[in-house]
């Protein structure tokens, strides 16, 4: 990065690469009570996701040459599943040994949401187009990844997704209908509308006289 950054992306910066750490540091908790082997196999290709991250971040910042990783490929590719199928109670846990998949699920994809909203957030108030295009890719990355999470889990039966009768759905959705607001449409709305209203010209319910005029 050849410029200096403003004040304010400092900040964005500093926060992001926070996040980074501390999403690492909470997954590497979390791993010892993960006993699925698929959710560990997501874990820790997440984990490596978020530290190829946060090596080309600091590598842009300290004026090295610094990309954006590949955008996150999600490795769920089955259908969601909707609908409620008897879900299982959820309840406080009164020690770490009672802690299971489900948990460890829940906790990745809170994580995953979180720093997605960070990054767009601070994306958006990045004025270096470098660092900007970064973070934006963080934050579509991480939604990637909680969507993963989420399909894996929904999967499973642990998050499943209510749905309305059909009929409800189908009358509250069907009534946005399609329109046409194109730019040669409002062009020639507006020209209408000014030559309605233009000097010599009758508006609809009026003589056409001054109405400053005095009889």
């Amino acid at each position: 990065m050849h410029q200096q950054l403003g004040a304010h992306e400092v900040m964005e910066a500093h926060e992001v690469l926070t996040d980074i750490i501390d999403g690492i540091n909470r997954f590497m908790l979390y791993r010892p009570h993960v006993r699925d082997q698929q959710l560990q196999q997501i874990l820790d290709k997440q984990v490596n996701y978020m530290e190829q991250e946060y090596n080309n971040m600091v590598s842009l910042l300290s004026r090295q040459r610094g990309v954006p990783a590949e955008p996150y490929q999600s490795r769920i590719n089955a259908g969601v599943k909707y609908g409620l199928r008897n879900p299982s109670p959820v309840t406080l846990h009164e020690s770490l040994r009672q802690l299971d998949d489900r948990d460890v699920a829940s906790g990745m994809l809170g994580c995953a949401k979180a720093s997605a909203v960070l990054r767009m957030a601070a994306g958006l108030e990045c004025a270096d187009p470098q660092l900007r295009r970064m973070v934006i890719q963080g934050a579509v990355s991480s939604a990637e990844m909680a969507y993963e999470t989420f399909s894996y889990m929904n999967q499973r039966g642990m998050y499943q997704v209510p749905a309305m009768p059909m009929r409800t759905e189908s009358n509250f959705l069907g009534s946005y209908q399609t329109g046409n607001v194109a730019p040669q449409a409002m062009t020639r709305q507006a020209t209408a509308a000014q030559g309605a209203t233009s000097p010599g010209t009758a508006a609809p319910g009026t003589t056409g006289q001054n109405p400053n005029y005095m009889t």
